[in-house]
């Protein structure tokens, strides 16, 4: 190969200088702007559940509930199968199944729940002012309890009323009650806590929920920025502004650095759009379309983002009367109603998967075995062509530079070692699995591709 010829630059150091310097500001500032994907723990769902229920097991109950559901309606891999059609390796299917269903039992056994949001909204209603006020109170002394004996789920937090006209006095007065009696009782905040905002309609009222956290940090001798903020976009005003650009960066930057979480609302923001009740669902279009909004205004920014809820419950239409039970019509119907319900449910869980939605909500106990059924389905059925892709990947990486080669797909290895580290997270891989990619327990937790190829390159 001949050797190139040299040739001198035409722009001098001095003549590049003042470019190359607002180059530098613009990288820092964009930098700040957009400091990546979340490397901590994303949990796979929020179950949402009315403040006047909420007690300090609360999540183990539910985890009995829904392993009763499991057991009841899909007592073994076959039955699961025949409910939810798995996107399985045909020769294999029950053996899929089997898999699958093991991993959810020990799930429901070890962590029925990952994320809990006790609700003043929806599931709780507009009561009267004392009633609330007792609710408040009461429900911040269970989660310090629970967080004593520590039988509370890794993420927690409570969903406040809406910053309206109407609501705004006594939202903000649910938050000071809750979050003053919690910190006094349990001397400091579940890790995981947070707030959620309700149907925003406009900037300032995240900024009016921050600066009520910057007050209760102060008066409670928190560290500052220990509350944060979830915010639940479900109106069309959050996804679009007046002047036709994206509210979301707006209403993230109003939360003034405490927002983590963007949740979607799939029924209000339906019905606001006009859609009528018979169409309302996950998969409606223009969800859809709000959804990835959501993702291209949000992408890189640190903020967590979440799909809705499914709202056609698994609920058998007959129960037995004490002494007298049910005829084999009714349990068939029964079985039938809940098997329609889960396959909902599951489709529309891994609807959301295979868009880059790893977070949805759950109303009712027996939708827990669904939703890790399609988590754990998504991450099974992809992980054979994962695993070998990605260790093709660090094998290329290596291989390049030995021969001076360039390593330029570093983002698609990134996404690759992203999608272990949600399965190990998620409990719907193993460690012995996810080390079949060649990456030791350290570089999978890491969740650094770029570091792992610097390591090895410095081997």
């Amino acid at each position: 190969m001949p050797t190139p010829k040299l040739v001198q630059p035409s722009l001098s150091p001095r003549d590049l200088q003042p470019i190359l310097r607002t180059l530098g500001r613009i990288n820092a500032a964009a930098a700040g702007a957009l400091p990546g994907e979340p490397e901590d723990r994303q949990p796979v769902h929020t179950v949402y559940g009315g403040a006047h229920l909420f007690r300090r097991d609360t999540a183990r109950r539910l985890g009995d509930l829904a392993l009763a559901a499991l057991d009841e309606y899909a007592p073994d891999a076959a039955v699961l199968h025949e409910a939810l059609q798995f996107d399985a390796p045909a020769a294999h299917p029950h053996a899929f199944a089997g898999t699958v269903r093991a991993r959810v039992v020990e799930k429901l056994r070890r962590e029925p729940v990952e994320d809990f949001r006790i609700d003043f909204e929806d599931g709780y209603g507009n009561r009267v002012d004392a009633e609330e006020d007792g609710h408040a109170v009461s429900a911040a002394e269970e989660v310090a309890a629970g967080a004593a004996g520590r039988t509370l789920p890794p993420f927690i937090g409570i969903r406040i009323k809406p910053l309206s006209r109407e609501l705004h006095a006594r939202s903000l007065r649910t938050l000071d009650l809750f979050v003053t009696t919690l910190a006094r009782a349990a001397g400091t905040l579940p890790a995981g806590f947070v707030v959620t905002i309700p149907k925003i309609v406009a900037a300032g009222q995240v900024t009016a929920v921050a600066r009520v956290c910057a007050a209760l940090e102060r008066r409670l001798r928190l560290a500052p920025g220990t509350l944060k903020l979830e915010l639940m976009i479900e109106t069309p005003q959050s996804i679009l502004a007046p002047d036709g650009t994206s509210a979301l960066r707006s209403l993230v930057s109003a939360g003034e650095g405490r927002v983590t979480g963007a949740h979607f609302g799939t029924y209000d923001y339906t019905a606001l759009c006009g859609i009528t009740a018979a169409w309302q669902h996950m998969r409606h279009q223009a969800c859809d379309f709000a959804k990835h909004m959501m993702q291209v205004a949000l992408a890189q920014s640190g903020v967590k983002l979440s799909d809705g809820a499914t709202n056609i419950m698994p609920v058998a239409p007959h129960r037995a009367a004490a002494g007298t039970p049910l005829a084999e019509a009714q349990r068939r119907e029964n079985r039938d109603a809940v098997h329609r319900a889960w396959k909902v449910h599951f489709d529309d869980a891994t609807h959301a998967l295979v868009n880059g939605y790893y977070q949805g909500w759950d109303l009712h106990p027996a939708q827990l075995p669904t939703r890790y059924a399609a988590v754990y389905a998504f991450f099974l059925a992809a992980r054979p062509a994962a695993t070998v892709r990605l260790r093709n990947f660090v094998d290329k990486a290596a291989q390049a530079t030995l021969v001076g080669d360039v390593f330029d797909d570093a983002a698609t290895g990134q996404g690759l070692l992203n999608f272990f580290a949600r399965g190990l997270s998620s409990g719907a891989l193993t460690m012995d699995e996810a080390r079949e990619t060649g990456l030791t327990p350290e570089e999978l937790h890491g969740r650094s591709f770029l570091k792992i190829l610097e390591n090895r390159r410095g081997r």
